[in-house]
């Protein structure tokens, strides 16, 4: 039976799953019967789930319908009938010992546990064992039944103990290739909360600082896509340790020249970077304007929608994010600086300009990224670089 990420059930082999007509009722009550078939559950709390807000007569005998067609539906499935399968005594039901479960949820807290209890060199493969049985959250389209939300933040937990002390024990073995590996699955198993930073690791560690590079931007744009935010302070921690570490051999000038000259995307229009490129291009403009040599302002543009406020969530929103970027790149110069901040929204460093010119820019995107009469919109923040709390201007863009 499995419970992470999906449920399904099998019977040698053979998925065993009810009529379209009574698939949900057959489902929940499996679910919970199969799950507590230890400690049994309480009949009140199955018809809850069972018949959820449904006003029944007679709830009772509801549940002992479900309760019969299931019993034919496993029996059809070439389960021994002589089993009964799930019994009913002092108000509970129960998963008949006749028939034993296996069921992925139940192996990950014996893999657990057991992980606890072994010698320390067998420690390791344990917690493993118990990282890789983890595959999604529990039930997780059935996080609207209280039963359901509470275990799958309890085996959430228990995933999130397993990798960390999993990945203490590589540390210490200094197996930065499991580290990778581990921190890779649990970044792919549940998504956005911050595992990356163990690959992260992994690959500062043992010296591989070019595929750091490129792991840190390839994160830094799925944040910002799925969720409209930047990854952890400690991914950003990683990249200046990264940025400390990263040495080359003896060159000449003219050899370094030519590297450094290799941009491989070249496009007309602004230079599109990720966020620490672009904040360590502002730190250097911040030092450049002091002197009095550089005018810089920096402008932040949102996509609102009629009435001025920030567009919600989703693939409107991202559809949205790419036109302004593209709109931004076309209307700036190839001398000033982008950067995608989240959904809906862009950073721009304007160099060598004025406020007027800030204007001129502004009209620039609002007309590349109108299309027809549409009423969404560019709402658009402007500030000098040259103090560290300049002026504020806000323009509508309307």
């Amino acid at each position: 039976m499995q419970m992470f990420g999906g449920f399904s059930m099998e019977w040698n082999g053979r998925k065993v799953t009810a009529g379209k007509a009574k698939e949900s009722q057959f489902t929940y009550l499996m679910q919970m019967v199969l799950h507590y078939r230890r400690e049994g559950v309480p009949r009140e709390e199955i018809k809850a789930v069972v018949f959820e807000e449904r006003d029944l007569e007679n709830a009772n005998h509801a549940l002992r319908s479900v309760i019969y067609n299931a019993r034919k539906k496993l029996a059809a499935a070439g389960m021994p009938e002589g089993s009964g399968f799930i019994q009913q005594r002092d108000g509970r039901c129960y998963w008949t010992r006749e028939i034993p479960v296996v069921e992925d949820a139940w192996e990950m807290e014996r893999l657990a546990r057991e992980a606890e209890e072994e010698e320390p060199g067998r420690r390791l493969s344990r917690y493993l064992e118990a990282c890789h049985t983890y595959t999604g959250d529990f039930l997780s389209a059935q996080n609207s039944a209280v039963w359901a939300a509470q275990e799958a933040r309890r085996y959430h937990g228990l995933f999130c103990t397993c990798v960390e002390r999993a990945a203490q024990l590589l540390r210490d073995a200094e197996d930065y290739d499991g580290l990778w590996e581990l921190g890779i699955y649990a970044a792919k198993t549940d998504p956005l909360a911050d595992w990356e930073t163990l690959a992260m690791e992994a690959l500062v560690a043992s010296g591989r600082h070019l595929e750091a590079r490129k792991f840190y931007n390839n994160t830094l744009e799925f944040y910002l896509r799925e969720q409209g935010f930047t990854p952890s302070q400690k991914m950003h921690d990683m990249v200046h340790k990264l940025s400390e570490k990263m040495e080359h051999s003896y060159g000449v000038l003219d050899e370094i020249q030519r590297e450094l000259s290799q941009e491989k995307e070249l496009y007309p229009g602004g230079y599109l970077c990720p966020y620490p490129v672009f904040l360590g291009i502002y730190h250097m403009m911040q030092r450049m304007s002091e002197r009095g040599g550089q005018s810089v302002y920096l402008m932040l543009c949102t996509v609102v929608d009629s009435k001025g406020n920030p567009m919600g969530e989703g693939a409107k929103l991202e559809e949205l994010s790419v036109r302004l970027g593209e709109a931004i790149r076309c209307a700036v110069r190839r001398s000033d600086v982008i950067n995608r901040y989240g959904r809906g929204q862009y950073l721009v460093l304007l160099v060598n300009t004025t406020r007027e010119d800030c204007k001129v820019v502004q009209r620039r995107i609002t007309q590349n990224f109108t299309v027809n009469r549409q009423r969404i919109s560019v709402q658009f923040h402007v500030s000098s670089v040259e103090r560290r709390l300049g002026e504020v201007l806000d323009f509508s863009g309307k």
